[in-house]
């Protein structure tokens, strides 16, 4: 048993993260924009999350998409053991998990085949026989014209290799602890910045990012730097393990990603064009625009849509937005800097989804956005969802069924809400995904549910008991006034700018 871990992290829990590409709706419009059949998230699925954490992707997943059985296997007992209590809290029949190992898992004989197979990063953090347990699950469990997504680093990272290998190398060296290894990782690397290593001068970059990484959460740090197996991975080299189990590569699961128009210059998209091999391309991509981390999705059998089926999926495809139209900003981060959006083009777009959920059929509608002609219409959505701003949405024919899912789950997380902050998102029955909300703005949705007269000394009462104070810039405020006084004029903005747009998800 002293090896059960296989190198991997094992002594510290992973955060609770929900990691937004592996929801079906997303998944599904990458087909959509290639022209390519993939399995509907508005019919009855199988979906299987590899190395699920501590589960919230999948049990949030589960309470947005009541028609999708949901597997998840995690190797950890612990994050099993928490992903099975989320899910009872939740009430979430669909939602099945396991503390298999991958190739334990794919002899699992309580698992049906899957339409959609999913892990997040694990492929960077095992060894090549784990990966090859994960490609053999995908040849045995994945059903033919099923999804598969994968993300893991690149060799964009490579400037950063020399850095994780001294701080794990020197973290085992001192022993103990995940948290202890870490620690004197760090005060090495503090050391090392003082007395000048070369190594920053040789990579400018490096520093800042030592000093943004000294910033993250520890158990991310544990998980992310000192697990033994820690590959950089070339796309060919993914793309070849998957053809194994018969997969061939559809897209980017981060839409922003192959948007040359914002990405490339004139001259890098001409050279890309020039080739014709579809890996070499994505790898001479990465080299252009120096990527280091890749969310790939294939599928088992590519299929393409005809003109009229792609042309119909789009009419009946339904957006919502995820921000307000006013805190968007005419600009979107690429991989190689930013890029200035047309305000003629997309202030009409945001315009329009202000009003709430909108097929592509009923934008087109409307005369300003007719104007954009359908192709540059796509295009200004697909650079919405990517931003983050905007979301593929689900047929409205199953916004009430599950609501009264979402509704369940959104309240497991009120509940934990009032003891700390480990969740922060809930679930949209609208997108069938998760929605970015914090803490006190749970706690604030939490009193409204509970029709509380005075919503922010609802909220005080919870810091109070717990000795808990807010802080205002930089200034922890110490009186019961201050306090109150602070959660009125946050409640006060959340009423008036996070309310309406959490009503068009579903979950206010």
């Amino acid at each position: 048993m002293a090896t059960w871990t296989a190198g991997y992290v094992a002594d510290v829990d992973y955060t609770y993260g929900f990691y937004r590409e592996l929801t079906p709706a997303i998944l599904a419009y990458v087909g959509l924009a290639q022209a390519k059949r993939t399995p509907d998230p508005n019919t009855r699925l199988t979906y299987c999350e590899l190395g699920s954490g501590q589960g919230l992707t999948t049990n949030l997943l589960a309470a947005a998409n009541p028609d999708i059985d949901f597997y998840a296997t995690d190797f950890l007992p612990a994050h099993t053991a928490e992903a099975q209590r989320l899910a009872a809290e939740a009430r979430s029949p669909n939602a099945h998990f396991y503390d298999q190992s991958f190739s334990e898992f794919a002899n699992e004989p309580s698992l049906p085949m899957f339409d959609i197979v999913v892990l997040h990063g694990i492929y960077s953090w095992v060894n090549a026989e784990n990966r090859a347990a994960i490609v053999d699950f995908l040849h045995r469990k994945l059903k033919p014209g099923g999804l598969a997504y994968v993300s893991y680093n690149t060799l964009g990272w490579a400037p950063a290799t020399p850095l994780r290998e001294i701080m794990y190398r020197y973290g085992a060296s001192q022993g103990g602890s995940s948290g202890k290894r870490l620690g004197s990782a760090l005060g090495l690397m503090d050391k090392l910045v003082a007395v000048d290593a070369r190594y920053f001068k040789s990579y400018p970059g490096q520093k800042a990012r030592y000093e943004g990484l000294k910033k993250l959460d520890a158990n991310y740090l544990a998980h992310e730097y000192f697990n033994e197996a820690w590959s950089l991975l070339y796309h060919g080299d993914v793309a070849a393990e998957f053809a194994e189990a018969k997969l061939n590569y559809l897209g980017s699961a981060h839409l922003l990603d192959h948007i040359d128009v914002i990405n490339l210059s004139e001259a890098q998209r001409e050279l890309l064009a020039s080739v014709e091999d579809t890996t070499v391309r994505e790898m001479i991509r990465d080299f252009i625009t120096g990527q280091q981390f890749r969310r790939d999705v294939f599928v088992k059998g590519a299929s393409s849509l005809s003109p009229r089926e792609t042309n119909l999926g789009w009419l009946e495809q339904r957006f919502v937005l995820s921000a307000l139209p006013a805190d968007v900003q005419m600009k979107v981060t690429t991989l190689q800097g930013e890029a200035q959006l047309q305000s003629d083009v997309y202030e009409p777009i945001l315009e329009a989804l202000a009003g709430g959920p909108r097929t592509l059929r009923e934008l087109l509608a409307m005369p300003k956005i007719a104007a954009l002609g359908a192709a540059k219409l796509t295009q200004a959505l697909s650079i919405l969802i990517g931003a983050g701003h905007a979301q593929p949405a689900l047929a409205a024919r199953g916004d009430a069924a599950r609501t009264k899912r979402t509704r369940a789950f959104n309240d497991a997380v009120f509940a934990r809400a009032q003891d700390g902050n480990s969740i922060a998102f809930l679930a949209s029955p609208v997108t069938g995904g998760g929605i970015a909300v914090g803490r006190f703005h749970q706690l604030f949705l939490l009193a409204r549910q509970r029709k509380e007269a005075d919503p922010a000394a609802f909220v005080w009462s919870i810091l109070a008991s717990q000795n808990q104070r807010l802080v205002r810039d930089g200034k922890t405020l110490e009186t019961v006034e201050e306090n109150l006084a602070e959660l009125r004029t946050d409640y006060d903005e959340f009423v008036a700018k996070r309310v309406p747009l959490l009503t068009q998800l579903g979950i206010a």
